[in-house]
């Protein structure tokens, strides 16, 4: 019946004031009523165009940096070493439109469903409120029907424009299946959208959520080494890497693409059990920034959430802008390592080696991390930790995390994250 659970009724919880005056230590120049924040740059603004691929469902140990032997993302591997890569990055959660959430809204993940699913979802301060301050078009495009997972309410109730299923003509569409047209298809017609767009003389900002990695996991026939009539994971992935490939040599024959920088990410992993209440290697994403000339290649090592990756970027274009997100530019020398990885009931922090999870009932508990190393993966790719139960609390990350999913909590609850 409901999307959300009330934190304040099933969680642990800190005196209000308490809470924020955490936060304002961990986020830099949060005040304790949430009015926004000034980030301001030295240097020049740069209102290069900005295109976001979040891919369904690639966990980071598919990449053959991170041990896999298949060669199931050979696009993707090359790809990397040209970039920006975030070796050390977690996903919020196990759902596409809680990966689709972090990178539109930038906050915590709090317990229930995702805003997106939420009735209070519209207006809210975005990645696109900054990019439409700027004078960018704003589009959100999908090769499924967007009203799935209250996509289409959610972008479309926070200033996007629509590119879905419903917006190709039948000869656009060469292959879909109940999840909606491959990714070929949906490559192609983002090109014809950016055109359209470099032809008004204003910068844009194109959110592109791919579908084919994602069961049943069929594609088109011969494309890839793999059969297609196989529907296996592998083949997914490995399709949606070739589409991948696909739209970057069509772009790199346009105008624009000289002009624009591409951040790829997964939404999440490709599944979310493990050992463990918040296994750790199931919330591990890739994350490349890409942009010949402009974003030297390099690999940043230091943990990261997915909500960091938006604020990241704004700092890299040099914007000024007023911000409540919690996501931050990691490259500032203020930023503190952690991730912040949930499932429905589950809210976990990772930071300085430990992993604190608070659950319903006001349940609060603690591991210490402790790697284990797999054989040919250097160490910024390392992604298996054991969790070793800790004995004695420690209070300063209980608060953190409290004071995280707390404020979080409060602020959406009393419409503090509106734009």
């Amino acid at each position: 019946m409901n999307s959300e659970l009330d934190y304040n009724k099933f969680y642990k919880t800190l005196p209000d004031d308490k809470a924020f005056a955490t936060i304002e230590k961990l986020v830099p120049g949060i005040s304790q009523n949430f009015s926004t924040r000034t980030i301001s740059s030295i240097n020049p603004e740069n209102r290069k165009n900005v295109v976001l691929i979040t891919i369904e469902s690639l966990s980071a140990d598919f990449l053959k940096a991170y041990g896999n032997d298949q060669n199931i993302t050979p696009f993707l591997d090359s790809l990397a070493s040209q970039s920006l890569q975030f070796s050390n990055l977690y996903a919020v959660g196990n759902r596409t439109i809680r990966g689709l959430e972090s990178v539109t809204l930038c906050l915590p993940p709090t317990a229930g469903e995702s805003v997106v699913k939420r009735k209070d979802n519209k207006n809210k301060f975005s990645t696109a409120s900054i990019f439409k301050s700027k004078g960018y078009q704003v589009n959100f495009l999908y090769g499924g029907d967007a009203y799935f997972d209250n996509m289409e309410d959610f972008f479309g109730g926070n200033g996007y424009k629509i590119t879905d299923k419903k917006t190709l003509k039948p000869e656009e569409i060469t292959f879909s299946n109940v999840w909606g047209v491959c990714d070929e298809d949906m490559a192609k017609k983002a090109i014809q959208v950016m055109n359209e767009e470099s032809k008004t003389g204003k910068p844009f900002f194109n959110h592109w959520m791919t579908v084919s990695n994602h069961r049943p996991f069929t594609y088109p026939d011969g494309k890839i080494d793999i059969d297609s009539h196989s529907k296996s994971r592998e083949g997914g992935v490995k399709y949606t890497d070739y589409a991948l490939k696909q739209f970057f040599e069509m772009a790199k024959k346009q105008s624009w693409f000289k002009n624009t920088v591409f951040i790829i990410v997964a939404d999440h992993c490709a599944s979310s059990s493990g050992k463990t209440q918040l296994p750790l290697d199931k919330y591990r994403i890739p994350a490349l920034i890409y942009s010949p000339g402009f974003i030297q290649p390099a690999v940043y090592n230091k943990m990261v959430s997915q909500i960091d990756l938006m604020p990241t970027l704004f700092g890299l274009l040099n914007f000024n802008y007023k911000t409540k997100f919690f996501g931050q530019d990691v490259l500032k020398t203020d930023y503190q390592p952690r991730a912040l990885i949930a499932t429905y009931q589950d809210l976990g922090l990772l930071k300085d080696n430990v992993l604190t999870i608070l659950s319903p009932k006001q349940k609060v508990k603690q591991f210490n991390l402790k790697l284990e190393p797999k054989d040919n993966v250097a160490a910024d790719f390392q992604i298996h930790y054991e969790q070793i139960p800790i004995a004695k609390e420690n209070t300063k990350l209980v608060n953190e995390t409290i004071s995280y999913y707390q404020t979080a909590s409060s602020i959406l609850k009393n419409k503090k994250y509106e734009k």
